[in-house]
């Protein structure tokens, strides 16, 4: 802890932004917003609009202001990077609790993907597991954005996260993100118990070759993921259903198939 506040002061604008983060993270806030026009917090905040929502229970919501230009929205992405999560929930007089509880996901997706990997890279252990529970919960699209937060998260979630996108094949293609993450192994129940498989089939038995390039990176990531039983078991299926048995894409699914031995708890 002294030593990153020590870096705080450092000459280097990255090394200090670096130690803004990962102190942040540490729940510690090493300098507090001047709200200066040259203060990235404000200028960050301008493009965050606060409101209230609710007739009985009324809170208080943050939107991602409309952009004017592609120029904004390039600003916007740089803020967001050298930002940190308690220095902007600060800025609005709330906490880091309050304001991702407040935001609101789905207004623009690619402010969310931001605030989403600004929580990851600044927010603390709590606000994390606050964010990653709230857009699993909802399912669907909004799930995806914890994968922004996947690094940080516990195997519990990770596993549940890689379970939601395994059960609809609309956003199979996304698993790729989680390649080589420690999820818990990935399970044969996991591969069925949705859609997933019978696309991968349907991929592997067809003609189109986009579909086919798309079910090669998702085998290959799915080779990190899967059990040395789950690996040999999809490495039938995929022969029998069309992909050639020595196909590349299937080499990190032999790798992991091999590895099951005497004494294998898989």
């Amino acid at each position: 802890m002294p030593f990153l506040k020590s870096l705080s002061a450092d000459r280097s604008g990255k090394v200090r932004e670096l130690a803004g983060r990962l102190l942040a993270r540490l729940g510690e806030h090493v300098r507090p917003s001047d709200g200066g026009p040259d203060d990235p917090v404000a200028e960050l905040a301008a493009f965050i609009t606060e409101g209230r929502s609710g007739f009985i229970r009324r809170r208080t919501i943050y939107t991602p202001a409309k952009l004017k230009s592609q120029v904004q929205e390039q600003r916007r992405a740089e803020l967001f990077e050298i930002c940190n999560l308690v220095e902007v929930a600060e800025r609005f007089n709330t906490t880091e609790a309050e304001f991702i509880g407040g935001w609101q996901f789905g207004a623009d997706n690619k402010a969310d993907i931001l605030i989403a990997r600004m929580v990851a890279a600044s927010g603390s252990e709590a606000a994390l597991t606050q964010m990653a529970d709230m857009l699993i919960a909802e399912g669907g699209k909004p799930a995806l954005f914890v994968l922004h937060l996947m690094p940080r998260l516990d195997s519990r979630r990770k596993r549940v996260l890689i379970r939601l996108i395994l059960k609809e094949t609309t956003y199979l293609g996304m698993i790729n993100l989680a390649e080589g993450i420690d999820v818990d192994r990935l399970e044969w129940d996991d591969l069925t118990n949705g859609q997933a498989l019978a696309a991968l089939r349907s991929a592997a038995g067809g003609k189109d070759d986009a579909a086919r390039r798309g079910l090669d990176d998702v085998l290959e990531t799915i080779g990190f993921l899967a059990t040395a039983t789950t690996a040999a078991k999809l490495i039938d299926d995929m022969v029998a259903a069309g992909v050639p048995p020595a196909a590349p894409s299937l080499g990190l699914l032999r790798l992991n198939a091999s590895l099951a031995g005497p004494g294998s708890n898989t």
